[in-house]
């Protein structure tokens, strides 16, 4: 998508600056991605703590290991 917008010259440079991009699209198209990053893990991370991660009773990471690694030897 072409889009036009008007930002200050040294916004830019700073974008370009930190991202490393080889242009100012590339520049802007990384940092709207790990910006965009970032708001996804800010929206998880209020949703985990509204509705927080639990185990069942019993669980052990042990136990999910030695499923994991059993192997057939027949």
């Amino acid at each position: 998508m072409k889009v036009t917008a008007i930002l200050p010259d040294d916004m830019i440079e700073d974008v370009k600056a930190f991202t490393g991009g080889k242009n100012i699209t590339d520049s802007l198209k990384k940092a709207l991605n790990d910006w965009l990053y970032l708001k996804r893990i800010e929206k998880l991370n209020a949703k985990l703590s509204d509705c927080p991660v639990t185990f069942d009773e019993g669980y052990s990471a042990e136990k999910v290991r030695n499923l994991n690694n059993r192997h057939d030897r027949s």
